[in-house]
C-alpha cells in the first residue's frame, strides 16, 4: 500500500496535495483497495462549494456505496472528467491519474491540521 510522504491525508482516506492552480483532492490507496473496483462516482460540479466535514460525494461498487467527506472549505474549480467513463482509473492510480477534485479558495493553514504520512500510516495500521 503506498502513502506518498508529499501529501496531507485524513481520517476519512481522502489525500490532498498542494499544486501550481488549487488543491488535488483524491482517495487514499488504502480506500480504494478497501472499496474494491469503482463502477461510479457521484460528484460535485465545478462551482460547487465543500464544507468541511460535509460529503460531497460518494464512490460506489458492486459491494457498496461510500461517501466521501470533505476536509476543508473550498471551492470546485475542475473534476477528474476522466472519471466519468472509467472510475476504476482510481484503482489503478490513486495519487496521479486517479484524482478526483481540484479547488481552490480555501484556507491553507487548514492542511497543517491534517495528518502527514506517518500519521496516516499509524492510523490504518
Amino acid at each position: 500500500m503506498q502513502v506518498p510522504s508529499d501529501l496531507f491525508y485524513t481520517e476519512a482516506h481522502i489525500w490532498l496535495k498542494k499544486s501550481d492552480n488549487g488543491l488535488l483532492l483524491g482517495v487514499t490507496d488504502y480506500a480504494q483497495e478497501s472499496m474494491g473496483t469503482l463502477e461510479f462516482l457521484d460528484l460535485p460540479s465545478v462551482g460547487d462549494n465543500l464544507s468541511a466535514g460535509s460529503c460531497f460525494g460518494s464512490a460506489e461498487t458492486s459491494k457498496s456505496v461510500n461517501d466521501l467527506f470533505a476536509p476543508l472549505d473550498a471551492v470546485v474549480i475542475e473534476i477528474n472528467e476522466e472519471l466519468a467513463e472509467s472510475p476504476e482509473i482510481i484503482n489503478d492510480s490513486p495519487y496521479e491519474t486517479g484524482w478526483i477534485l481540484r479547488v481552490a479558495d480555501y484556507d491553507a493553514k487548514v492542511l497543517y491540521a491534517l495528518l502527514d504520512s506517518k500519521a496516516y500510516t499509524e492510523s490504518i495500521e
